[in-house]
């Protein structure tokens, strides 16, 4: 069987529709490949002892890497920002993206993980003296189109208790790999019946969702958080811009449950999702509970942006 996500499974931005070509696609692990199967990273890799890692998730399209530059940008930053040498330069990262996809015969409607670690350590420990070696690189490559149910009737959120930390604790604009508060504010929305997580910062204001950007629409206007408290993702950053250019005015601002439980529309937007509406947060309709027109004018946008980006 197909290590996709199985038929029923729960509802969310990251669901895919199955693929049988995924159970066998070849793993890059440190310039070699390997059958997903027989895929392995030492238990003393630094990620899977301390979360001490980053990572970029990048979609296929027409045989280009939809904004690999911004992708790039954002991955060399994290490594500097956490003391991580990666061990090859820009063209070497893109040459290995390119390496995994063709080795498995990929050409659109891909998902590419690329996860870089500190390396392999001496002893379980927190300290970067005891890494021997250099980093670990990991791609995975998957074929990933979206369910088209999710995008056209769209998720629910729960307000976790959890909030989003300020960056003096752990900036959020570091792609890392320590994500166990947004499992937790996950598992919080899963088990009070909604789909995903919506996260505040530690003032109480909005900040992200669990594993997207959060958007609301207010008398024609485009809200979401300043991101100061959340990852500045990829597919927020276009929205933005393609908003602004289409002069829809965007306002990147606190706001609080208040203003979003009145607002017309809500949606969420990721590198694999896109833009997903956001149809009840809390038990509380959002406008009529269905994808309104803005976020329908936004998606065609972000698709004309995606078009342009792998040269359509």
């Amino acid at each position: 069987m197909a290590p996709d996500t199985p038929a029923g499974s729960p509802r969310n931005t990251h669901k895919a529709l199955p693929d049988p070509r995924n159970a066998s696609v070849q793993i890059y692990i440190n310039g070699d490949f390997h059958p997903r199967v027989e895929a392995r990273i030492s238990v003393f890799d630094s990620g899977f002892l301390v979360g001490d890692g980053i990572w970029e998730g990048i979609r296929l399209h027409n045989d280009r890497f939809a904004f690999l530059d911004r992708h790039l940008d954002r991955l060399f930053a994290g490594a500097a920002a956490i003391g991580l040498d990666i061990g090859m330069d820009r063209a070497g990262v893109t040459a290995a993206l390119t390496a995994t996809v063709e080795r498995n015969d990929m050409h659109d409607a891909v998902h590419v993980r690329l996860m870089v670690t500190r390396g392999d350590k001496t002893t379980p420990s927190q300290h970067p003296a005891n890494v021997i070696g250099g980093p670990n690189m990991v791609i995975i490559a998957e074929h990933k189109r979206a369910d088209p149910q999710v995008t056209a009737e769209g998720i629910t959120l729960f307000t976790a208790t959890i909030r989003r930390p300020p960056p003096d604790t752990l900036d959020q604009r570091i792609n890392s790999h320590s994500k166990l508060h947004e499992v937790i504010a996950l598992i919080q929305a899963t088990h009070a019946g909604a789909d995903e997580a919506l996260m505040l910062d530690t003032t109480g204001a909005v900040a992200t969702c669990n594993a997207t950007n959060f958007f609301i629409v207010r008398a024609g206007g485009l809200w979401t958080s300043t991101g100061h408290y959340s990852l500045r993702g990829i597919t927020r950053d276009v929205i933005l811009e393609a908003a602004t250019a289409a002069g829809i005015p965007t306002h990147e601002r606190p706001f609080s449950l208040t203003d979003v439980y009145s607002a017309d529309e809500a949606f969420v937007t990721g590198t694999f999702g896109g833009l997903t509406p956001v149809a009840a947060i809390d038990g509380r309709t959002i406008g009529d509970g269905r994808p309104g027109p803005m976020t329908a004018r936004l998606r065609d946008l972000y698709q004309a942006a995606v078009a342009a980006s792998v040269g359509l």
